[in-house]
């Protein structure tokens, strides 16, 4: 071609210029197509190299989330640090997503619109705000006059605009007689639960449920108002919560007396962080709870909980929160509750059912650092036990019972005997052998469900309803004395009371602290309990 380009033309003949002229230009052309192809096959190499690092992307978030769901057991994470590890692998895969669109997507791509999808759903209780985006003329293009509306496309958003803040003016005329001297007449205040402060029953239950339901502690309440120019100190919120949890207390003691009407209670306590002053560090404390919940065998009574704080995990002080309750107690294995079945118990002794649960879960310990065949006979055989309670769930208690004695009772028998078997093989020093001794010990307790349909296999009701606390405790860092830690118990059971029947817990605050600042008669505390809560209506 550097030839051909370098020939001089003038040389040659008429007819041989002519195609040295008409080569030279295909071969430009030819040249200028070959640039062309060579930048088309950057961008393709560099497109195809995002891609790929786009598959390698979502190829180890997946890899990621397979493992949340299916790795070992030493590397599950808790249920909320699951929903953590969800939300952080859900925002990266939804970045590459982002990443992967095109940025000026082109109209003539396709001429069908994609078809619109709603990313969540929209409820029909929310207002809507509708913004009607009219054409920049109507006029028909080509001069036959004004258009007509012939439809519309809707689409619709979901807005979210901050908490509002503000200021109930409380105005009371004063009226007097021009003409006699008969005084003046107004109408008197209206109630507060605090005299003289400046929230109204509202604003102190939202600051009970961030803290309690939401696990937001104060001082960061305290930064959110700032934000919004309202200085609040911390300080001032503590005295809403605690005056706020005097008020509730009478409710949450008949709170208590409801739960223990009932046959069947769970038990468990669970570990806070106390501020001790005088030591200038944290203590250990202890929540105590006590827990009802007869849905899976459609009992009467509604769920409920109440926590109850005490300075030690001495089993008196479980004795002390069940005190007047008589039946069955659903617990683990810690010693501190079997004077709960002592005959010198006042009201008499209790029924005490050992946890299934924790039984499974020693094994599963053994068997997940060893991979021991024993342990692993033993799961299985705990598994067919749960395999039938799944089919009995929500059944009456006489259905439960009849299984029971049908299906479970001769896989019950057969566990104990392979049970004895296996110790007298294993050294009871070994970590296997004190998991096996563990069960042995627990044997009376974990017959109970065999006799009565209204217990269950394990404790695990209870133990779901600790972990609100522990979210709070892992927020909060500690609670400031032994009396925040009283309030603490008192308000967080009403709350989750709320949660566990559907009643959503600010409305039941707000309208419950209302009534007590109106004077609601002790005699109806019943009333103001969160399961009889009725919604005032809008």
């Amino acid at each position: 071609m550097a030839a051909l380009a370098e020939m001089d033309l003038d040389t040659l003949t008429p007819e041989q210029a002519a195609a040295a002229r008409q080569a030279l230009g295909v071969l430009e052309t030819l040249r200028t197509e070959n640039e062309t192809l060579a930048a088309d096959k950057a961008c393709l190499a560099a497109a195809n190299e995002a891609q790929s690092e786009r598959i390698r992307r979502l190829e180890h978030l997946n890899l990621e989330l397979i493992r949340l769901l299916y790795g070992k057991r030493s590397e599950k994470l808790s249920a909320d640090e699951r929903q953590l590890a969800f939300e952080e692998l859900e925002g990266a895969s939804a970045e590459v997503e982002a990443a992967a669109a095109p940025e000026d997507p082109s109209p003539r791509a396709s001429k069908r619109p994609r078809p619109a999808r709603n990313l969540g759903h929209l409820p029909a209780h929310l207002p809507r705000i509708e913004q009607v985006i009219e054409p920049e003329s109507t006029l028909c293009p080509c001069g036959c006059g004004e258009m007509v509306r012939i439809g519309e496309d809707r689409a619709e958003r979901l807005d979210i605009v901050p908490a509002q803040l503000r200021v109930i003016v409380t105005v009371r005329p004063k009226y007097a007689c021009r003409t006699c001297e008969g005084g003046v007449t107004q109408a008197p205040a209206p109630a507060r639960l605090i005299e003289g402060a400046l929230p109204t029953e509202g604003a102190i239950a939202h600051v009970l449920i961030s803290k309690y339901a939401d696990h937001l502690p104060l001082y960061r309440q305290a930064q959110i108002y700032a934000r919004s120019g309202l200085d609040l100190d911390r300080s001032t919120l503590a005295g809403w919560v605690g005056k706020a949890a005097f008020h509730l207390r009478p409710v949450y003691d008949r709170l208590k007396a409801a739960l223990k009407t009932s046959s069947n209670l769970g038990l468990d306590e669970t570990t806070v962080r106390v501020l001790d002053p005088g030591r200038g560090k944290t203590k250990t404390g202890y929540l105590w709870t006590m827990a009802r919940d007869e849905r899976s065998w459609s009992g009467a009574d509604p769920p409920g909980v109440a926590y109850e704080y005490a300075p030690g995990r001495s089993g008196k002080h479980g004795e002390k929160l069940l005190e007047g309750f008589e039946g069955t107690v659903q617990v683990d294995g810690y010693a501190g509750h079997n004077r709960l079945g002592r005959p010198d118990r006042p009201g008499g002794a209790l029924t005490l059912a050992a946890c299934w649960v924790h039984a499974r879960r020693g094994l599963e310990t053994v068997f997940d650092s060893n991979g021991s065949p024993i342990a692993k006979a033993g799961l299985d055989r705990i598994a067919q036990l749960y395999a039938i309670e799944k089919k009995i769930r929500g059944k009456p208690p006489t259905t439960r019972q009849f299984v029971r004695w049908t299906e479970s009772a001769s896989l019950v028998n057969a566990f104990g005997v392979w049970l004895n078997e296996q110790r007298s093989l294993v050294s009871p020093k070994s970590r296997l052998g004190e998991k096996l001794s563990y069960i042995a010990n627990q044997w009376d307790g974990l017959l109970v469900f065999l006799h009565d349909g209204r217990v269950e296999m394990d404790s695990n009701f209870v133990e779901n309803s600790i972990r609100p606390i522990k979210l709070t405790a892992k927020n909060a860092l500690f609670a400031g004395h032994d009396e925040g830690a009283r309030a603490w118990g008192r308000i967080a059971s009403l709350i989750e009371t709320c949660k566990m029947n559907g009643v959503e817990p600010y409305a039941w605050l707000k309208d419950t602290l209302e009534k007590i600042a109106d004077g609601h008669p002790n005699s109806r505390i019943d009333e103001l309990l969160p399961w009889n809560f009725i919604p005032p209506s809008s």
